[in-house]
């Protein structure tokens, strides 16, 4: 059969059969040929599902190397192991962590689908998209897109800056950009076997992934390897400055009581002991030391926002978005700062979170006169996200318009059922793209709402991946974004657009300059 091994007629008859079939057996094994290696995938719920497929091999704070094996049978049936990190919540954690993952419903070379290849979230340092709620299956059951997840090195594996300590590392501070520019870089020899289509490869990453994506718009090296851009609740307009990449470093080798002359213990400690040094305060923003991509002038040479977009991605369409009520997720409604809320200390339990240079007394009386029937927790949640998370995309928003780059911008107001005081908080967004309403860690719930919130963001992130463009039938149109008219989709239950939601927040905050978190 023409590019796979797998055509969709034989997905079809093997789908049929798996409904006649005990659920614990309905993982019948399958190879698609690819160039890079036959990959003996598994038949899941209708799909083909490639698992753990390994993109790359790297050494400790070097580049990472590409890994193909053409002609030989390599095993994609399993997750691979995830990035060592602090917690264990995604499973068996290790530093040959460079594998992705595969959902399609018709592995033809003629299938030409296009690829929509996620980015997990939990800033620079957490996560994994082994997580149940970034499961491609119901994305990918749809028929009409190949979906592809992929995990990197994180934390200081990924993003350690010692180029200015030792010459024997000149790429690190970026590693795990590289890695997920190396994994586009298979993606683009090796994804047609699986029916998608190379010259439309859409990225998608929530928080932290949406902030790599950002990063890669202004890194050479991705120039050409993707077509199209979400980020979701994850903004990156300026990285670490090298001086201050350099001052998070001496925190962290001074945890781990290396002398920063000598950096060859760093390539013996055990890796659990690295994960240890994250501990280390950050000598900037205090609380534990941050990483996350540096200005190295060397893979990146210019901030991704900052004084503009970055030209080489304005041809890139892309859609901006964020959550109403971002920090009820980073801030619980149950701890004790936010359970003691007065009006007496609310500028004070504010101020840290805002991470803005602004007089916090002064944006609470404003929020008083200008909301007088809102409570001290409704001011903190608004403040904090329009000050602190929407802020980014804001400044990113503006910029591409100003650009004339093809942009549109959405929020999503559809709110926590399972945990109302949540409302739309950071990460609710994941479910509704993915489809993964019942997912553990989804507070959407599976309801009538829930799903007419998910099939609005699913159909226009779909429709965005093959064309460009989100605009489809069965939604409001969606203008593009400009400063005129700053149209914006709300995506809820029953999605429509806005123009120019939040203006008085947005004017409000803009009084003070911006400085992105870790920059």
């Amino acid at each position: 059969m023409s590019g796979g091994d797998i055509s969709r007629r034989a997905v079809i008859a093997s789908a049929a059969a798996l409904a006649l079939m005990p659920r614990s057996a309905r993982a019948a094994p399958a190879t698609v040929t690819a160039p890079d290696g036959m990959f003996s995938v598994s038949l899941d719920r209708g799909l083909i599902v490639a698992r753990g497929i390994r993109y790359g091999r790297a050494k400790r704070f070097e580049a990472p190397v590409a890994v193909s094996t053409p002609g030989h049978s390599v095993a994609a049936q399993t997750f691979g192991a995830i990035a060592p990190q602090q917690g264990a919540r995604y499973g068996a954690q290790s530093e040959d962590c460079l594998f992705l993952n595969i959902w399609t419903a018709e592995p033809d070379i003629h299938a030409r689908k296009p690829v929509m290849l996620y980015i997990h979230g939990g800033a620079y340092s957490n996560g994994s998209v082994t997580d149940p709620l970034n499961d491609g299956a119901a994305l990918a059951a749809r028929g009409d897109c190949v979906v592809v997840t992929v995990n990197h090195r994180l934390n200081a594996l990924g993003y350690l800056y010692l180029a200015r300590l030792d010459s024997r590392f000149p790429d690190s501070g970026n590693l795990g950009q590289l890695d997920l520019i190396l994994a586009l870089q298979w993606v683009k020899r090796n994804i047609a076997a699986f029916g998608g289509d190379p010259n439309r490869v859409m990225v998608f990453g929530q928080s932290g992934g949406g902030a790599k994506i950002a990063t890669m718009m202004a890194m050479s090296a991705a120039r050409g390897l993707f077509h199209r851009a979400a980020t979701m609740s994850g903004q990156q307009v300026t990285a670490s400055g090298p001086l201050n990449a350099t001052a998070r470093t001496r925190a962290y080798l001074a945890k781990l009581g290396v002398n920063e002359g000598d950096l060859s213990p760093l390539l013996t400690m055990p890796i659990e002991r690295l994960i240890e040094g994250l501990t280390a305060t950050d000598p900037i923003l205090g609380g534990g030391v941050y990483f996350g991509p540096v200005l190295d002038m060397k893979w990146l040479t210019r901030h991704p926002f900052w004084p503009d977009a970055a030209p080489q991605s304005n041809g890139i369409p892309m859609l901006l978005g964020n959550t109403h009520d971002e920090t009820r997720a980073f801030i619980s409604p149950d701890c004790e700062r936010v359970k003691t809320l007065t009006w007496d200390n609310l500028a004070e339990r504010m101020a840290p979170e805002l991470r803005i240079d602004i007089l916090p007394e002064w944006v609470v009386a404003q929020y008083r006169a200008r909301y007088p029937d809102w409570s001290s927790s409704d001011i903190f949640y608004d403040a904090t996200t329009c000050g602190r998370s929407w802020r980014g995309q804001v400044i990113e928003a503006e910029a591409r318009a100003a650009a004339g780059a093809p942009t549109w911008v959405y929020h999503v107001d559809f709110t926590a059922r399972l945990d109302p005081r949540r409302r739309a908080m950071h990460t609710m967004d994941i479910p509704l793209v993915f489809g993964t309403l019942g997912a553990e860690g989804s507070q959407t719930g599976a309801g009538a709402d829930a799903q007419a919130a998910s099939k609005a963001m699913q159909d226009s992130f779909v429709t965005f991946a093959k064309t460009g463009n989100p605009n489809h039938a069965g939604l409001a149109k969606w203008p593009s974004y400009d400063r005129n008219r700053r149209a914006t989709m709300i995506f809820d239950a029953q999605s429509h657009i806005e123009n120019n939601p939040r203006a008085w927040q947005r004017e409000l905050f803009a009084r003070v300059p911006y400085i992105q978190p870790g920059s």
